[in-house]
Formats: structure tokens, C-alpha cells, sequence
């Protein structure tokens, strides 16, 4: 009997469609209920805010100071290339200075490098040293090419170092009379420009040196490759003063050369200051790259 009332409903449905009417009245009822169906929401129930910016951790603040202590090496080092040419200026200016009388306490020209002073005496010719080998400082201030190892260079000689006996003083000092080529080594060859009596000329102070890095010892007691003062002085028995006898246009042909003062001032801080300025900008770069916009390479 269901089978028979399910396929009675089929059969009625069916006829009713056939129904011109019915038929329009089967589409408007569908339209219908097409019409009032909700639209999906595809939504999620999760919120979709836009993304906090990321801090800057304790670690990151930390690495700034790299590029800032490099750009404070750097601002210092701009002080520093200033007084350092200020200084050399200094100096010069003290060598075209007015001469003064040598002081009664020689401990006072530990504070007078470079000062300009007058001395009278007479050179212990016996007691002669060598410094060198050394290439000559011309009078315009320009240097011959001589060195340790160009032995023929006709620019390579010896400073002169002699032993000087203060007039009305027990004091000697030792005073560094100039360049001498190699052929004018010996005294012998010089003989006309050894004077044996008084003498009075004007000197530069200077101190002793250290023994540069890579130097080797001194060749003899009277052959020296740098200023060193205490050996020196015990040799010869001076006191601790080194004088730089300046250049004399009317001194014989053949002797010492004056005029060999070198203003021994290293000026390197233009590259320390570029240097540290350089690495400033570049960990700077690589900071804000890393830590502020977190960027791979």
C-alpha cells in the first residue's frame, strides 16, 4: 500500500507540471525561496589585524654602539690631526726663531728641543763619532735618496758627531756638525775643515732617540745607526745634550754639511680619521639593515 501511495504522489507531482499553470507556479515558488536564502559567509571567527611592529631588543640597542664608538674614534681623531699640525707649525716656527745663550743648568734643554741656542767651545776632534748611514738634507729643504743599502749613492754619508768643550765651563756637550759623503769619512780627508781652535756657532736641541724596531746593535763604539744619547755620552764623556749645528753657506769644502735637523713628527691621522669614519658608515648600514628593517643578505 505505500509503494502504491509514493508512486500515486509521482504520478500527481507529474501531472501538475504538466499544468501550463502549475508549472509557473512551481518556478516563482522556487525563485523564491532562492531569493530569500542568506548569502555564505566565507569569514573566519579569527581576526585579521595588520602586524605590530617588531621591537628593538636590548641586544639590538647594544649593537649600536659599535658605529657610535667608531664615529666618536673618528671625531677624535679630527682633534687630534689638528693639534698635531699645530704643533708642527710650532716647531718650524721655533727653528727660524732668534738664538739664545745656552742655559747655565743643561737640565733646562730637556724643555728646548727644537729651540735655536748659541754655544762657543772648541771640538774634541780625537773623540769623533758616526751616525748613520743617512742621505743629506739640502739647504732648500729637499733630501738626497741614500739609505742602508745604496752604498753607491753619491747622497749617502755619516753625521759628523763631535764632542764640544764649552768655553769658561767644565761642561761638554755633543754637537752633530753634518753630513759628510762617504769619501769625507775619514778625518784625513778633511783635514782643512777640523778646526783646533775656538769656535762660535749657532745649534738646534735635541734629545736622544729610541732604538728603532729592527735596527740592529751599533757597528763600533764610534759608528752609531741612531741617536742614542746615553752611549754617546759615555763614550765621550759629554753631558746629555745633542746639538744640530745649523747649515753654514761659508763652511769649507769637504767638511760636515749643517743643517741636517729633521722634524721627526708622524702625521698619520688623515687615514686614522678616514678609517674610523669609514667603519662608522658601514656598521651604521649594516645596524639599521639587521636591527631596525630585519633584512636577510
Amino acid at each position: 500500500m505505500l509503494r502504491l501511495s509514493t508512486q500515486m504522489c509521482r504520478q500527481g507531482v507529474w501531472a501538475l507540471s504538466r499544468l501550463p499553470s502549475s508549472r509557473n507556479a512551481l518556478q516563482t515558488v522556487t525563485r523564491k525561496m532562492t531569493q530569500q536564502r542568506a548569502p555564505a559567509d566565507w569569514t573566519t571567527s579569527i581576526r585579521t589585524e595588520p602586524k605590530e611592529k617588531e621591537k628593538i631588543t636590548a641586544l639590538g640597542w647594544f649593537l649600536l654602539l659599535i658605529p657610535a664608538t667608531t664615529f666618536g674614534l673618528g671625531c677624535w681623531q679630527v682633534k687630534r690631526k689638528i693639534w698635531k699640525e699645530q704643533l708642527i707649525k710650532d716647531l718650524h716656527e721655533q727653528l727660524n726663531m732668534a738664538a739664545v745663550e745656552l742655559p747655565e743648568n743643561l737640565a733646562d734643554l730637556s724643555h728646548m728641543e727644537y729651540r735655536l741656542v748659541k754655544v762657543r767651545g772648541r771640538f774634541l776632534h780625537d773623540k769623533e763619532m758616526r751616525m748613520g748611514p743617512r742621505s743629506l738634507i739640502r739647504p732648500d729643504g729637499g733630501e738626497t735618496q741614500g739609505g742602508l743599502f745604496s752604498q753607491r749613492d753619491a747622497g749617502n754619508g755619516y753625521l759628523i758627531v763631535t764632542p764640544f768643550q764649552l768655553s769658561n765651563r767644565d761642561d761638554i756637550v755633543l754637537i752633530n756638525r753634518g753630513w759628510v759623503s762617504r769619501k769625507h769619512v775619514d778625518p784625513e780627508t778633511r783635514a782643512l775643515a777640523q778646526p783646533q781652535t775656538e769656535v762660535e756657532l749657532t745649534a738646534v736641541v735635541r734629545q736622544g732617540e729610541a732604538r728603532p724596531q729592527f735596527t740592529p746593535d751599533h757597528k763600533s763604539a764610534n759608528m752609531y745607526l741612531y741617536r742614542d744619547l746615553p752611549r754617546m755620552c759615555e763614550s765621550s764623556g759629554a753631558a746629555h745634550v745633542f746639538l744640530d749645528a745649523v747649515y753654514d753657506p761659508q763652511a769649507m769644502s769637504g767638511g760636515p754639511i749643517g743643517g741636517q735637523t729633521r722634524v721627526t713628527l708622524r702625521n698619520d691621522h688623515m687615514s686614522y680619521l678616514v678609517t674610523w669614519f669609514s667603519l662608522s658608515a658601514a656598521t651604521s648600514f649594516l645596524w639599521y639593515r639587521q636591527i631596525v628593517k630585519r633584512l636577510a643578505f
